[in-house]
C-alpha cells in the first residue's frame, strides 16, 4: 500500500467576523477518497469552514494545504485552486438565462479553455451521471429544486476537481427531493470522489461517510468513524446534539 495522499488540510485554522470567533484552532484533514461528514447546530462553524478551505472566505490565521501545498491567498491562484476544489451550495446559482447544458460547460470552456465540442461531451456524460440526461436544453425555471442541485453538482464536477465541499446540498428542497439529490452523492462516493459534506442528513452521514465531525462553537469536539460517532459518542456534548436530533 502506498501512503495515503492527503487532499486537504487546515492546521490551527481561525477565523473572526468582526468580534465574533466563528473557528477556534481547527486541525482537520481529508485523505484522498474519504468522505467526511461535517455535523453539528446550526452557528456551530460548519459552513464557515467549508468556505474557508474554498477560499470564499479568508482565514485570520492558520495554514490551509490542498494536495500537501499550503495556499497563501494573496500569492496563490485561488481560481486554480477552485478548479481543484468544487464546491455544491444550499442554494443552486444556477445561470437561469442558460440551459442545463450551458449551464455547465459554462466553468470549462470559460475557465479552463476547454473546447466547445469537448466540454458539451463531457456535459452530456456528466448529467447522464446525475439521471438528467433529458434535460439538458431545459432552463432551470422548469426544474425541480432536486434536479437544480444534481444540475449544480454536475456544473460542479465539469470543472474535475480533485475534492468537492458540499454545504447543506439538500436544506432547501422539499423533504421528498432529498432522496435524489443524496443518491447522487452516494453514487459519487462510490467511485471514490473526496468529499466534505456539511449536512443534517444522519441517515446520510451514517451510511457514506469515512468520518464524521462533530463541530460545536467554532470547535471540532468529536471526531470518529460513523458507528463510533452516533452509537458511542463520548463527549456530552456530542451525546447533547445526538439526542435532539435522532
Amino acid at each position: 500500500m502506498g501512503e495515503v495522499k492527503k487532499m486537504i488540510e487546515a492546521r490551527k485554522l481561525n477565523k473572526y467576523f468582526g468580534d465574533l470567533h466563528v473557528l477556534k484552532d481547527i486541525d482537520f484533514s481529508v485523505d484522498e477518497n474519504n468522505v467526511v461528514v461535517l455535523i453539528g447546530a446550526s452557528g456551530s462553524g460548519k459552513s464557515t469552514l467549508l468556505r474557508c478551505l474554498n477560499f470564499l472566505e479568508m482565514k485570520n490565521s492558520g495554514d490551509i494545504l490542498i494536495e500537501d501545498k499550503s495556499i497563501d491567498p494573496k500569492k496563490s491562484d485561488l481560481n486554480k485552486v477552485r478548479q481543484k476544489v468544487g464546491m455544491v451550495f444550499q442554494h443552486f446559482n444556477l445561470f437561469p438565462h442558460k440551459s442545463v447544458l450551458e449551464n455547465v460547460i459554462e466553468g470549462p470552456t470559460q475557465v479552463k479553455g476547454t473546447s466547445k465540442r469537448q466540454a458539451i461531451k463531457d456535459a452530456k456524460e456528466l448529467l447522464d451521471k446525475v439521471g438528467l440526461a433529458d434535460k439538458e436544453d431545459v432552463y432551470p425555471e422548469k426544474l425541480s429544486g432536486g434536479q437544480k442541485q444534481r444540475v449544480a453538482i454536475a456544473r460542479s464536477l465539469a470543472m474535475r476537481p480533485d475534492i468537492m465541499l458540499f454545504d447543506e446540498p439538500t436544506s432547501a428542497l422539499d423533504p421528498e427531493l432529498v432522496g435524489e439529490v443524496l443518491e447522487t452523492m452516494k453514487a459519487l462516493a462510490k467511485e471514490g470522489m473526496t468529499m466534505v459534506v456539511v449536512t443534517h442528513e444522519m441517515g446520510f452521514a451514517r451510511e457514506v461517510s469515512d468520518w464524521v465531525l462533530y463541530m460545536h462553537e467554532g470547535k471540532i469536539v468529536e471526531r470518529g468513524t460513523p458507528s463510533d460517532l452516533f452509537d458511542n459518542p463520548q463527549e456530552k456534548r456530542t451525546q447533547a446534539f445526538l439526542s435532539s436530533i435522532l
